[in-house]
């Protein structure tokens, strides 16, 4: 189950931060109230991987994953596209994270 927790974690995560842009500051009520509450959701579901999973493991997966999907979002959608550099990054950001998912004994499997 912490699996699907921190799957759960990362979509809410990444819904909250992709709207925090349309908040605009906080300054638009619908936008802002999905980003209160998805990050609400995400750190419920955080905290609930934490029972059987290292929170440094947990939280490497949840930011590494949340940084590649929210630039990828934010290229469709803002049209905020990436260069190579920071493609770069995010190839060592996910090669990092499966290397934590896949080789750690810290995690679940």
């Amino acid at each position: 189950m912490a699996n699907l927790y921190l799957a759960i974690a990362i979509v809410t995560e990444v819904i909250a931060t992709t709207a925090m842009k349309a908040a605009e500051g906080f300054t638009r009520p619908l936008p802002s109230a999905i980003v209160v509450v998805g990050y609400g959701i995400s750190f419920y579901f955080m905290a609930l991987c934490l029972k059987t999973m290292n929170v440094g493991i947990v939280y490497a997966i949840w930011c590494g994953v949340g940084v590649v999907l929210i630039t990828i979002i934010a290229g469709v959608t803002y049209k905020q596209v990436p260069d190579a550099w920071a493609v770069v990054g995010m190839a060592l950001i996910i090669g990092g994270v499966c290397v934590l998912y896949l080789l750690s004994k810290s995690t679940v499997h």
